[in-house]
């Protein structure tokens, strides 16, 4: 269990168990060790297992650990950068297939929830993208234009309708992705692993990697208690990486995000907020971002991390936020509270990355996990069968490199999103 109350909140509360699994315990061989039990990891071995490939995933905590089991549940299509300018970064050929291959990011999770029957409060109704001020306006003018130039299933509402969507007028328009939705996070990781377990997967849990080990061809992974021997291993770990794979955290600058869920609104609130059950954030350069769970708690987060001072300003702060934004909701109680950490990469892009022969991975989701991690995880499966040559992978190979200054970054963006939060300019 996920026993800290602040790590994983509502969505422990709520999602239902994950499959009986334990600690690595003496040796075993396999075709692909995984070192993580996040989405790219559990949605790897699904797909490797469902090839036929014998698969041994090592978790160091518990499945969805990590930003799996903490985010706030939106499945968008796509990353931050605008549509356009990713050629423009990755060059023309990864540009493209990355755009393709994250534009239908979402159907593939829809696709498996329905294949497993994943039991993860799925919402297809699409995502929001509020505009803050004539600013805003501008910027998800743009996206909708670049995205629906390149035949996406996005539409721009204008305030009127923004407004019936979503219960408030403090917006002055919204970008509707109909390609995306929402789902409880946490039980869509553990729905993965139960579907990976019933295809022959052996997930083992509190087991953290302690080194690797070249022997020919092969590759000797070991825990504190057992070892795997495999041809390949899958590094799934991404923003909450330690041990022979820390370089994948310390690529990115943590952004601390947290989220507050309210108590079970009543009927006529639930009618007036979100009654399409879409999810929405803001165009604010520290936004914010609310939903709806099937129970008709209203989940509200932000930039920010819930200890020391932060906790008392980001409660605060939510709950004056959330009677602005809604003023029908009134003094709202919330049930539950978590916070974890966004990996941010110096481009805000993934990154592919090949740390040994055999060894490789993808990480880097700047906050977008959930159908960019089941993709990329399906990807790597397909290119360690045979299927994907690397020259037709959607990323380019890198290497792992530090931003400078990522400490003071990391300071900087947990006290300013405190500063922000407490002068409480928000609408």
């Amino acid at each position: 269990m996920l026993n800290d109350p602040r790590s994983h909140g509502l969505w422990e509360k709520t999602a239902p168990e994950p499959p009986a699994t334990s600690s690595l315990e003496g040796a075993v061989s396999a075709d692909v060790v995984i070192v993580g039990g996040g989405y790219t990891g559990l949605s790897s071995a699904l797909h490797l297992a469902e090839a036929g490939s014998k698969v041994v995933l090592l978790e160091a905590k518990e499945i969805g650990f990590g930003g799996a089991g903490r985010n706030v549940g939106l499945i968008n299509a796509g990353m931050w950068v605008m549509p356009n300018d990713l050629p423009g970064v990755l060059g023309p050929v990864h540009g493209e297939r990355l755009l393709d291959l994250l534009g239908n990011a979402p159907k593939l999770v829809m696709e498996l929830i329905d294949k497993h029957q994943i039991a993860c409060e799925l919402e297809r109704n699409g995502t929001l993208h509020c505009a803050v001020g004539e600013n805003g306006l501008k910027e998800i003018e743009n996206r909708a234009a670049q995205w629906a130039a390149r035949g996406a299933a996005v539409t721009l509402l204008d305030a009127a309708e923004t407004a019936k969507r979503i219960g408030s007028d403090a917006y002055t328009g919204s970008l509707l992705d109909k390609r995306a939705g929402t789902l409880q996070p946490l039980a869509y990781a553990r729905g993965l692993a139960h579907a990976a377990v019933k295809a022959g997967v052996a997930v083992h849990t509190s087991s953290p990697v302690v080194s690797t080990e070249r022997n020919g061809r092969s590759w000797t992974v070991k825990t504190a208690s057992g070892e795997v021997s495999a041809e390949w291993i899958i590094v799934a770990t991404d923003a909450y990486s330690t041990g022979p794979w820390e370089q994948v955290r310390n690529e990115q600058v943590h952004l601390p995000y947290f989220n507050f869920a309210t108590v079970p609104l009543g009927h006529n609130l639930r009618q007036s907020i979100l009654p399409g059950r879409e999810g929405a954030w803001d165009t604010k350069e520290i936004l914010s971002s609310f939903r709806m769970d099937q129970a008709g708690r209203l989940v509200f987060g932000s930039v920010g991390a819930l200890r020391n001072t932060g906790l008392a300003v980001h409660k605060g702060w939510a709950k004056r936020a959330l009677k602005r934004l809604f003023p029908i909701i009134g003094d709202v109680e919330f049930e539950c509270e978590w916070y974890g950490q966004i990996g941010m990469t110096d481009n805000a892009l993934p990154r592919f990355h090949k740390f040994a022969p055999g060894v490789i991975g993808f990480s880097g989701y700047n906050g977008r996990g959930i159908a960019p991690g089941t993709v990329f995880g399906r990807t790597l499966a397909e290119h360690i069968l045979g299927r994907l040559p690397e020259a037709d992978l959607p990323l380019p190979l890198t290497s792992p490199t530090e931003p400078s200054f990522r400490a003071l970054k990391e300071i900087w963006y947990e006290a300013g999103a405190q500063v922000a939060h407490f002068a409480d300019a928000r609408f």
